[in-house]
Order: C-alpha cells, then sequence, then structure tokens
C-alpha cells in the first residue's frame, strides 16, 4: 500500500491521526505501518456507539435437550464407529485456540507453554497433544491439527514445538496460523496508537478463528486435506479428548451442523455459559444473563432445565461454516484499559479503563447455525480449566484432576 492509498483509507474512517508521526519514522517503520494500515479492518468502529455499554437483548429462552450420558452409554459402540469412520477418512480436523498468554499465572510466555508437571515437566501444550494421540492410536490416522496463535506468542509457541518435536506428532499434520488483530479505540471510535509507527490493536475475540484461518491461507490446505468437521477447542483445558470419535460420531449421527461438549452445572450459579433455545434456534445463555427464574426452572423430569453449561469444545460442520462466513457475527465492544500514547507522543498505561475493544464470540456462531448437539461429558474426566494459578479451575485443581484420571505429573 503506498503513502497515497494509506491516506485515502484513513481519511474515509476518520483516522488521519494514525499518519501523524509518519515523517519521524524510518523506512522499515513507513513500510510496517502502511502494511497494518492496509490490513486492519477500520468498519468494526462504526459499531462502538450501537453496541457499547448495551447488554445485549435476548430473544426467547426456552430449554434444550442434551444427548445424555445415560444415552450414550447405550449408543456408544455404534456412534464411536461412526466417527472413527470419518477420522479414518481423513475427514476430521482439530482446532486448537492458543492466542493468549500465561500472565493469570505469572508467566510471559504463551499459556500453552506452562509447566504443571510435579516430579517432571508437563506442559500444557503437551498435555493436548496427548490427548489426541489417544485418538491417532485408536483410528490409525493423523488428525490435521490447526493451531491458532497470536502476534504476541506467534513465534514462541512455534519454536516451542520445534524444540519439544511436536511432542510426537507428525509434524506435517501441524498447522500454524495467527489470529487477526481488530483495532483498539478511544472513547470517540479514534484508534490508539501503542508506538509512533504501530497502531493499537488486540486479537478479535474467540469467534475470529474461522476467518483467521481462512485468510491466513490454512482454510486452503485444510479443503485439499479432504477436512469436512472441525473440532475447535480452548487451551486452558488439560483433560479434554480431541476429535473424541463418540463425539464426532454423535453429532454426525444427528445431522447437526455443530456439536457442544457440555458438563452438568456443579451449583444453579455456576459460572459458566449454559446450553439453550433462543426463539427456537440454539444459543448459549451466559451465566450473569441467567435470571433466579430460569435457575430455578425445572424440566419434565423434575431437573433444572438449564443445566448444561459449555465447555468450549465444539465441533462444526465444514460446509455450514461457509454460510456464515458472509454473515459478521455480532460484534462485543468491550471497555478495557489499553496502553497508547499520550498527546506528547509517550506511552502510558492506565490504571482505568480508556477505550474499547472489539471481539467476536465463538458461542456466537452456535447461534448462527439452524442445529446444535449438546453432548454430555462427565465433568471428573474432561473438564480440568487452567484459569488462575491457585484455587478454583487453577493449575492445584487441574493437577489433582489429571492424577484422578492417572497422569503422572
Amino acid at each position: 500500500m503506498t503513502y497515497t492509498d494509506a491516506y485515502k483509507k484513513l481519511e474515509r474512517y476518520g483516522q488521519l491521526h494514525v499518519l501523524q508521526y509518519y515523517d519521524q519514522l524510518t523506512d522499515v517503520q513507513k513500510t510496517a505501518l502502511l502494511s497494518q494500515i492496509e490490513t486492519t479492518d477500520f468498519s468494526v468502529l462504526s459499531s462502538r456507539e450501537k453496541e457499547a455499554g448495551k447488554r445485549e437483548e435476548r430473544g426467547v429462552i426456552t430449554p434444550m435437550p442434551a444427548m445424555e450420558l445415560c444415552e450414550i452409554e447405550k449408543r456408544r459402540k455404534e456412534l464411536q464407529r461412526t466417527g472413527l469412520e470419518a477420522i479414518k477418512a481423513g475427514k476430521v480436523g482439530a482446532v486448537l485456540l492458543a492466542g493468549g498468554m500465561g500472565t493469570r499465572l505469572g508467566s510471559d510466555a504463551p499459556k500453552g507453554m506452562y509447566d504443571i508437571g510435579i516430579t517432571k515437566p508437563m506442559y500444557i501444550f503437551e498435555r493436548l497433544i496427548a490427548n489426541t494421540m489417544e485418538v491417532v492410536e485408536m483410528s490409525g490416522a493423523w488428525i490435521p491439527f490447526f493451531i491458532m496463535t497470536s502476534d504476541k506468542n506467534h513465534e514462541a509457541t512455534v519454536k516451542f514445538f520445534e524444540e519439544k518435536d511436536y511432542f510426537g506428532y507428525e509434524k506435517e499434520y501441524i498447522f500454524f496460523f495467527r489470529q487477526e488483530m481488530a483495532p483498539a479505540s478511544d472513547y470517540n471510535g479514534k484508534v490508539y496508537m501503542e508506538e509512533k509507527g504501530k497502531i493499537s490493536t488486540s486479537p478479535n475475540g474467540n469467534g475470529g478463528w474461522f476467518v483467521s484461518m481462512e485468510r491466513s491461507g490454512v482454510g486452503r490446505k485444510m479443503r485439499e486435506l479432504g477436512v469436512e468437521w472441525l473440532n475447535v477447542f480452548a487451551v486452558d483445558n488439560v483433560l479434554q479428548r480431541i476429535a473424541d470419535p463418540c463425539f464426532v460420531g454423535a453429532v454426525i449421527a444427528s445431522g447437526c451442523a455443530s456439536g457442544s461438549k457440555v458438563v452438568r452445572k456443579a451449583a444453579r450459579d455456576e459460572k459458566v455459559g449454559v446450553m439453550c433455545l433462543e426463539d427456537g434456534r440454539p444459543s448459549i445463555i451466559e451465566y450473569y444473563e441467567l435470571t433466579d427464574e430460569l435457575m430455578d426452572a425445572k424440566d419434565a423430569k423434575g431437573e433444572p432445565a438449564y443445566n448444561f453449561g459449555a465447555i468450549l469444545n465444539y465441533l462444526f460442520r465444514l460446509k455450514d461454516l461457509d454460510t456464515i462466513m458472509d454473515n459478521k457475527l455480532p460484534l462485543h465492544v468491550v471497555e478495557k484499559k489499553i496502553p497508547c500514547l499520550d498527546a506528547q507522543g509517550s506511552l502510558i498505561k492506565p490504571e482505568s479503563p480508556n477505550g474499547y475493544k472489539y471481539e467476536q464470540l465463538v458461542l456466537d456462531m452456535i447461534h448462527e447455525l439452524d442445529s446444535c448437539l449438546p453432548y454430555e461429558v462427565v465433568r471428573e474426566k474432561e473438564f480440568a480449566p487452567i484459569k488462575n494459578k491457585t484455587g478454583i479451575d487453577s493449575v492445584e485443581s487441574a493437577r489433582i484432576l489429571l492424577q484422578n484420571n492417572g497422569v503422572v505429573l
């Protein structure tokens, strides 16, 4: 992109201040800034006034039945056979959302590099690969494994996998791609600068994984390999089963466009989003949106009607994801503390929120599709999230759960 082209684009979106320090930059910095301007989607800023601070109005919420453990056990052989056939045929890929850092764990490295071992090194990435390897060994087929990184952790993540020889996984089946970034702005919709030659940006939310995958070129490779289903999961759950044949088989057999692994809530007010129907379409309602009426509602069996929490382990049918590519997901405008340059061009780190970040969420993808199968798993066997160093959903609690499942740490 030339300077003239960049000027025209910025002028169109009212962001000419981005070029304020252009004459002070080196040639390398100028090239980098022009490239960033070219790839930045400034159109998200138009949602600021409409979406910021607004609690999204929900449609009519009604219960959504799940495939429960008792039914799964009765049909396990049949469902697993169906899933294994798809895996052996190369139709199932795995997508790891790993763009985050281990900041809350006291680490400056990518979160997946965090060592949860006790008597020996045991990394989060290592556990996820080991879980996937169980299915590789069961099926005799390598599962295409796509890893979404971010600008902040891409090089470190790739280097780590190379140093660890991909933890025994066939490297030809591991593909890295970067999550796209969205500009961060002040309350008036003016993008912040984090350096004189760099716009302040942040990852576009976990709902941006498919767009990022497609635009990176990795999507083309996925199609060349014949992938038809994508199992999407977050980096922090070290017990989750990946490309689980029974889960895959259940979703395929159901004819649904997507599936979501769920666990029964540990308490009526547990902080987890629950599966439901919203205006007759599958949806996930966040814990803070659940009223007392919804939390106390009962189903025909006298059990809590909204009792299945999503654990961010989804299966999507590729042809259905293609249909929502052109329909942008809802944009979530989130108030944040954003490091930025002040009027004198000096970097400041605010102590209170000073603007907005713009994100899309994967849970909105469930609502965009017309069908979803909530699939129950045993919490103690498949849900060990690591969000904190100690306490609930922590390194400590995950270690206990891993050891209870026979993992030597």
